[in-house]
């Protein structure tokens, strides 16, 4: 179960909006109170495609920096799929397995192929896929 603030819930997909017709992408930190997502950092997409998103690393560590100043780990990365499904492509589940094989980040899709954006999360452990539960607090 992931559980995710209002406003950081309303920021990804607001982020997930104003990236299109790009894939938009983003990272998010919690707390050490409850595990909960408290805070998201919307990053651009180096990729500019409709189809993937990549980090640009000088700005992904900078935004790993400034989660750890403000006393918050990253626990894992949000990006939006403009065409399809929230469901992790195979690229998705490549990339995943690539940079966290021990499956310890979430991963967040934000569909925004029909007009009411979808939000999932998912977990990814060795090319395995399981979804989980998403709880928006207040």
């Amino acid at each position: 179960m992931l559980g995710v603030s209002r406003d950081v819930y309303d920021r990804m997909l607001a982020h997930a909006a104003a990236g299109l017709p790009q894939e938009a992408c983003g990272l998010f930190a919690a707390g050490s109170e409850n595990g909960d997502v408290v805070a998201f950092y919307p990053m651009s997409n180096a990729a500019n495609s409709e189809t993937l998103y990549e980090f640009d690393g000088a700005e992904h560590l900078a935004v790993e920096k400034q989660a750890e100043d403000a006393g918050l780990t990253v626990i894992g990365v949000m990006h939006s799929h403009t065409r399809s499904t929230a469901y992790p492509s195979p690229t998705d589940v490549a990339q995943a397995t690539r940079f966290d094989p021990l499956g310890v980040w979430h991963y967040v899709i934000v569909s925004l192929k029909h007009p009411e954006p979808a939000l999932r999360s998912y977990r990814i452990v060795a090319e395995r896929i399981t979804e989980e539960e998403v709880q928006v607090r207040p």
